[in-house]
């Protein structure tokens, strides 16, 4: 999460199961790839599995 940042409208939504789902947007403001494979990642990481 951005440090001392609140959420805006758009940053995520919550999925069927209640989970808090990050957007490109947010991806975006973070600035970097996080590379845990998340659902709307702009910068192209794929999580392969073993």
């Amino acid at each position: 999460m951005l440090e001392g940042k609140e959420f805006e409208a758009g940053d995520f939504y919550m999925s069927p199961e209640g989970y808090k789902v990050f957007t490109e947007q947010y991806h975006l403001k973070r600035g970097s790839c996080c590379l845990s494979g998340c659902r709307h990642c702009p910068y192209d990481f794929k999580k392969t599995k073993k």
